[in-house]
């Protein structure tokens, strides 16, 4: 009877966490789309209306102690150093506005957030609570670390999946006479995320005065997707020997697509492997299980049991 009860206790905590997870993600994909569709539909207007949502009002509101205990945080550095962090926030976009100070301050807030959380395990009587009350604060100096790598990933990704589009319509404006940086500056307009983010930056430190190449390789430093480093690798090599890049643009776009799709087939490939590992290690084991458990309950309980023929 304790299994039991201990298992239900798991299984709740466990879809309690899994259903917050995915509250949580659908809350951060409904703010995206509400941006997207804002951004397209008020693509000529310079100023943009944008909710706060409640993720972006918690982070603001446990900044404050973030500060007051970021000197802390950048003392117990450990997977988290200065200057990784900081390059992993110019890699993630510097969600919520995140300082390097205020991040290794993050990691100590969740740490006290894990204390808590374990204290109320202890509190409440939950099963393994003495364990967590040590678990869940070291778990909590990680997640920030884990978080801010994982929205890097995501970057990336989106980064890639958004490359042809944008390409094929700068190739557009590039064949209709429009100059790079002016095709790129309307191009931007109609894309949302990080394209829009890096390339935005590049034209504002165009216009400030930074020499071309120079911005090119801030691009570079800030992002390590493959195919990203080519385009911008080729721009780079247009500029110094210029050579016209108009015709190059389309074909980088259909060889983007054409190492997407190898790389989805891949994938697929791969899955099914696992698939039928899954099913030989798990599903039918426990098949055969649940068979055999009705097989013996028929014989001890059926109308023709065992005992019955004794």
């Amino acid at each position: 009877m304790d299994t039991v009860i201990l298992l239900s206790i798991v299984l709740f905590w466990l879809c309690l966490f899994i259903g917050l997870g995915n509250l949580f993600k659908y809350s951060r994909e409904k703010e995206s789309l509400k941006l997207y569709m804002s951004e397209v539909a008020l693509a000529g207007l310079t100023s943009e209306t944008k909710k706060t949502s409640f993720v972006k009002k918690l982070i603001k509101h446990l900044s404050k102690y973030a500060d007051d205990l970021s000197n802390i945080g950048e003392r117990i550095n450990f997977m988290s150093e200065s200057a990784d962090i900081k390059l992993l926030l110019e890699k993630s976009g510097n969600p919520f506005e995140l300082s390097v100070n205020r991040f290794q301050g993050f990691k100590i807030v969740c740490v006290f957030g894990g204390l808590l959380l374990g204290s109320f395990c202890v509190i409440m009587g939950l099963p393994l609570s003495n364990i967590a009350l040590v678990a869940y604060p070291v778990l909590g100096f990680f997640v920030p670390i884990i978080l801010i790598k994982s929205t890097v990933k995501k970057r990336q990704q989106q980064l890639r999946k958004d490359l042809p589009d944008f390409l094929d319509t700068v190739s557009i404006s590039l064949q209709a006479g429009s100059g790079l940086d002016s095709a790129i500056k309307e191009t931007i307009k109609y894309f949302s995320g990080p394209i829009r983010q890096e390339f935005s930056k590049y034209i504002h430190e165009i216009e400030l005065g930074v020499p071309r190449e120079k911005a090119y390789e801030e691009i570079l430093r800030r992002n390590d997707n493959p195919e990203f480093q080519g385009f911008i690798k080729t721009l780079i090599q247009g500029q110094r020997l210029g050579v016209p890049i108009a015709s190059t643009f389309q074909a980088q776009s259909d060889e983007i697509r054409r190492i997407s799709l190898e790389q989805v087939k891949e994938r697929a490939a791969k899955a099914s492997p696992k698939v039928t590992l899954i099913i030989s290690l798990l599903i039918a084991p426990l098949i055969m299980i649940t068979i055999l458990g009705l097989v013996i309950l028929n014989m001890i309980y059926g109308d023709n049991n065992i005992f019955s023929l004794l």
